[in-house]
């Protein structure tokens, strides 16, 4: 064979060898929803650690205005709390959501009482918020996962003029028989609140 032959099926060779490799490469690239638009392919977020139901802020984040106030927590230079619901969930759980507004003129940025005295270093959170269980004689305290992270918003650490911010916490749900809670968080009065389902 002729050098010239030589060259020519080895250059034969390396293009069909790569266009095997181009078709092995497309039919692995995709999850099998290719032919679907991208925006019907959501993201689901984990579930919760221990079983725990998914958190309710990220319901919120989605547009979703809330319809009723149960109770108001008027705060330092002129933050606000409300609270939309108190809710009990399957799996014994109680999740309190809701809003933080700054009504002040300047941002508001001592947030790190919001933590509460409990693992102070997890991180800035609302998770010093507490509820009172005043006939059952309890005090209940946010949730924590295994790796001792609140069930609660987190990252807050300061809160701009007019800014309003999402919230929730979750809390071991008081017996059934228990109607009514004192909700507090640092630096905020205390509100009586109605529970729900």
């Amino acid at each position: 064979m002729s050098m010239r032959r030589m060259v020519k099926v080895r250059g034969g060779v390396a293009v069909a060898g790569a266009a095997v490799m181009a078709l092995a490469l497309a039919g692995c690239g995709g999850d099998g929803d290719s032919d679907k638009p991208k925006d019907s392919q959501k993201t689901s977020a984990p579930p919760s650690p221990g079983g725990a139901p998914q958190s309710p802020a990220s319901s919120a984040s989605q547009g979703s205005e809330p319809t009723q106030v149960i109770a108001t927590l008027t705060g330092q230079a002129g933050m606000t709390l409300e609270i939309n619901a108190a809710r009990r969930d399957p799996g014994g759980f109680l999740t309190v959501t809701g809003q933080i507004k700054n009504t002040g003129s300047q941002s508001y940025k001592d947030t790190v009482a919001w933590r509460g005295i409990e693992l102070k270093g997890t991180g800035e959170s609302i998770a010093g918020a507490t509820l009172v269980d005043k006939v059952g004689k309890k005090r209940y305290y946010v949730l924590r996962d295994t790796e001792s992270r609140c069930l609660c918003t987190t990252g807050v650490s300061s809160v701009d003029a007019g800014q309003v911010i999402p919230f929730f916490a979750q809390f071991p749900a008081p017996p059934a028989t228990t109607g009514e809670v004192e909700f507090s968080l640092p630096t905020f009065a205390t509100a009586t609140v109605k529970l729900s389902g």
